[in-house]
This record gives C-alpha cells, structure tokens and sequence, in this order.
C-alpha cells in the first residue's frame, strides 16, 4: 500500500508577497525557514506568542489543544501561531 502525499498549499506574506511552499504535515514556521523565510520566533511551542501573525485568509489546524491564542483570537480566526500551525488551505498572512 502507497501511502498518498500530503497536501501543499501556498503561503503568502502580505504586504512584501514573499511566499512558500507549505505541506501539511509541517508547522507554518517550518515550512517558511525549509524555504529561505525567517520568521520571528522563540519558544516553538505556542505559548510564548513572538511568532504570532494576522491571518489574512485560509484556514490552519493546531495539533496541541490549546496553542497561545486568548479565547476571542481563537474564536475570530484572524490570527495564527506559525510555530505551531498547520495549513488546511492556501494561507496569506501578515509580514
């Protein structure tokens, strides 16, 4: 049995337009630095909040239940932590 690869999407960067590849199965953050992008970040691991960015458009998941987001950021959607989120489609986010 073939095991199917995982879905890429495109992240965008808004206002430079720098852009990547981002496959699912990688954080945000992983997939910018794999292309060349630094993005600010500390901890790694969704408390510390130095990576958060606007969410512009798309959609992400997190894989731990409750990443550094208050409750009204979650709730809007209109915010992400690259360090810790996945993309579910083609994603522009704030420089």
């Amino acid at each position: 049995m073939t095991m199917a690869a995982p879905a890429t999407y495109q992240a965008v960067l808004q206002p430079s337009g720098r852009s990547f590849s981002a496959s699912a199965n990688r954080t945000l953050l992983a997939a910018a630095a794999e292309a060349g992008i630094v993005l600010a970040s500390s901890c790694r691991n969704g408390t510390c909040r130095t990576c958060l960015r606007a969410l512009h458009a798309g959609s992400v998941h997190y894989a731990i239940p409750w990443p550094g987001l208050l409750p009204e950021e979650r709730s809007a959607g209109n915010v992400v932590l690259p360090c810790v989120a996945y993309p579910c489609s083609d994603v522009v986010l704030g420089d």
